[in-house]
């Protein structure tokens, strides 16, 4: 008995050996590859807004608004929500109609709402949609287009300081996930002192996520000041997302090699090209992937939603390439819908169509039933 004891607590130990070394070996190639563990929960930081949105045609002749939901950080929770991911939004609003209505909104997108505060100095931030009909006629925009006017000049959320990550700090410390974009840093010196606040979060355990989402009217500062703050968030980020367009007119280049070697730091650096490709970098490696073909409705909102997409996948452990895909997903969801957060198909069907092979990809063509075609046949 005590010989067949022995070799059962032998074969047990090897076995424990066994399963260590493989769980070992598999965080090893996860964090090669950048595939991290399911964290619990991501916070994004930044202004809601209540948007009034017109009818197509001229903004003058639009009799009737309809009112949504929107902000850039507020459109990223709601995407992570329909993924899975348990999220809360830290924000500021008003003590009125508007502010009630983004924070009932957000609760019922399942995004958790505890860290909002209530400002009753200052008022919610709104936007007016502009949306064109193509009719040719005088202040009517291209079918299919839309602008947007801003009217959130002193703000609640413009009061954001770093006063409000402290109220926050429990919600912070159980959070693996922040992200904000560069709109928030720029509506106000103290919002910026709170996005820079965010960098400075211990590490390892927390991701930091940081949008570029440069809007050049927000910004009441001289341009090098401009660049060099964005540039500090892009530095201290683990993860940053770069529109071209956008990183050409504050760095001078919109190339996703120059980029990458003048922000050598978040390990995950995405640049989305004009070229409708998105080229994701992971440490070293270099991967490129074309968006789906679609037929756009309008084109607000697309830039959160490929954010969402990337961080859920990203946080559920995906390998680097169904990230981006992810991405284009979710950003072909907000292209094919009207509203600003993008309202996704299942996750199953998501899962399904960012695993298809290569050569399928290039040849899928999205629908707002998330049906896909492949136009090549």
């Amino acid at each position: 008995m005590s010989a067949l004891h022995n070799l059962q607590r032998l074969l047990r130990n090897v076995f424990l050996l066994v399963i260590l070394h493989t769980l070992s070996e598999s965080r090893k190639h996860s964090k090669e590859i950048g595939v991290i563990q399911p964290i619990r929960r991501a916070v994004t930081v930044g202004e809601g807004l209540a948007v009034l949105i017109a009818r197509p045609g001229p903004l003058e002749d639009s009799p009737v608004f309809e009112r949504g939901a929107a902000g850039a950080e507020a459109n990223v929770a709601g995407v992570l929500s329909q993924l899975g991911v348990p999220t809360a939004w830290l924000s500021r609003v008003g003590d009125d109609g508007f502010g009630r209505y983004l924070v009932r909104e957000l609760s019922a997108r399942g995004v958790d709402t505890s860290a909002v505060s209530v400002d009753s100095l200052r008022p919610t931030g709104v936007y007016v949609k502009e949306r064109g009909s193509g009719s040719g006629r005088s202040g009517d925009l291209a079918a299919g287009t839309s602008r947007m006017l801003y009217y959130r000049t002193g703000s609640a959320a413009s009061a954001l300081s770093p006063a409000d990550l402290a109220e926050a700090s429990g919600l912070l410390d159980a959070a693996g996930l922040i992200h904000c974009t560069g709109i928030t840093t720029a509506l106000s010196p103290s919002a910026t002192d709170l996005t820079e606040a965010l960098l400075t979060l211990r590490r390892p355990g927390r991701l930091i996520s940081f949008d570029l989402n440069y809007r050049a009217a927000l910004w009441n500062r001289p341009a090098d000041t401009v660049a060099d703050t964005l540039a500090r968030h892009i530095r201290g980020s683990d993860i940053a997302f770069l529109g071209a367009d956008e990183a050409d007119a504050v760095f001078g280049t919109s190339e996703p090699d120059a980029l990458r070697a003048l922000f050598p730091q978040p390990r995950h650096l995405v640049v989305k090209n004009d070229k409708h490709s998105v080229t994701g970098f992971l440490g070293a490696e270099r991967v490129e992937v074309p968006a789906l073909s679609l037929e756009v409705t309008e084109s607000i909102g697309a830039g959160d939603a490929f954010a969402g997409g990337y961080l859920a996948a990203l946080l559920q452990g995906r390998p680097h390439e169904q990230l981006l895909r992810f991405g284009h997903l979710c950003a072909a969801a907000a292209l094919t819908g009207a509203g600003d957060v993008a309202e996704l198909p299942p996750v199953r069907t998501l899962e399904n169509l960012a695993a298809v092979a290569a050569s399928e990809w290039a040849g899928m063509r999205y629908r707002p039933a998330a049906v896909p075609e492949n136009v090549s046949s």
